[in-house]
């Protein structure tokens, strides 16, 4: 298929894949579960898009067993958080053959791309941890390593849910400043303090993965005006606008007209006590900059990108976000957002 696309999305917990014609028609399409090379290995993990690329491949009405199948992969993957790792799965990837080119990126210049009329632009993505990337016409970026504290890194619903505990515990016993938390959280789980909590937590009666249940109570509770876990969410809104500023400076564009595009189930949820402080330090910073909550999936990112590097026209790119329900930007100007019933907690 000469010109065509196949765009891979594949996050932590679940990937798309699309195959896109030259025109931008979509021809076909799957999803599948997360990936995971740290956990599985790199050959694995790749291994795993294969059932996922031939069910688009067949919808496409296109035979998988004759690559290859499009003229350029554009995969943006979880865990490719340095250029090394973003090597290694280009290289797995091209062993399959299913692209005459193939270009592999880390999953949150998809959600960039998606947020964005030309490649030109910076996104912060706040869900189950927090990241940030930005790029130019010209192919020069901005990234951070993204993986933990060890990178610097402060946010998203894991860090925000630990944070919201350790307030919680050290109001109980006395350590720490008052703060509604501590009746909050056990209550979520039905249980009487924060002692119990911590005990349900630490015999796994109540799992690990139910902690993430605790950050929308976080921001309920700061909605009443609680000065601890308002200043967590304060905190949250200081290092999303670091990072977007940090990025910015790196491609000149902090005195520019820019788009700093905000994703992830933290941000989508667009508290307006995180969205207005992020864009009130926003404006303080980089006052040309434009804040706007993507909404389109990250998967029509990873097709743009692709389109981007075959040089489709601009009715392809227009057919190909028509797909998927999103306009010239597939974002919203923060200002005008409603607020809705995304999951604040990452997922």
């Amino acid at each position: 298929m000469p010109g065509g696309v196949l765009a891979i999305d594949a996050g932590n917990s679940k990937t798309d894949v699309a195959i896109v014609a030259a025109d931008g028609t979509v021809l076909g399409g799957a999803r599948g579960g997360g990936f995971q090379p740290p956990v599985v290995g790199v050959a694995k993990a790749v291994a795993g898009l294969a059932p996922l690329v031939a069910l688009a491949a067949h919808e496409a009405g296109i035979a998988v067993d004759a690559p290859p199948l499009v003229e350029q992969v554009s995969a943006c993957l979880a865990n490719a958080d340095f250029p090394v790792e973003e090597q290694q799965l280009e290289l797995a990837l091209r062993a399959y053959g299913w692209g005459r080119h193939t270009h592999v990126a880390n999953d949150t210049f998809a959600i960039l791309r998606a947020g964005v009329a030309e490649p030109r632009g910076v996104a912060v993505v706040c869900g189950a941890g927090i990241n940030c990337v930005g790029m130019l016409p010209d192919g020069r970026t901005a990234r951070f390593p993204a993986i933990g504290r060890i990178s610097g890194d402060w946010g998203g619903g894991g860090y925000l849910s630990e944070e919201a505990l350790w307030w919680a515990a050290r109001a109980e016993d006395g350590r720490g400043e008052p703060t509604a938390l501590a009746t909050a959280l056990p209550a979520h789980f039905r249980l009487s303090s924060m002692y119990a909590l911590i005990e349900a937590l630490h015999l796994e009666v109540v799992p690990a993965a139910a902690q993430h249940e605790l950050v929308p109570v976080l921001f309920r509770v700061a909605d009443g005006g609680d000065p601890v876990a308002r200043r967590i969410v304060e905190r949250q809104a200081q290092e999303i606008t670091a990072l977007a500023q940090v990025a910015l400076r790196r491609l000149d564009l902090l005195e520019s007209d820019a788009v700093v595009v905000l994703g992830g189930g933290v941000l989508a949820a667009r508290h307006p006590l995180l969205l207005d402080g992020v864009t009130a330090r926003l404006a303080a910073v980089a006052p040309r900059a434009v804040a706007r909550v993507v909404g389109a999936p990250p998967v029509l990112g990873a097709a743009l990108l692709g389109m981007d590097r075959v040089g489709a026209d601009p009715a392809a790119v227009a057919r190909l976000r028509q797909h998927f329900g999103a306009g010239e930007t597939s974002a919203d100007v923060l200002a005008d957002e409603p607020a809705n019933a995304a999951d604040p907690a990452g997922r």
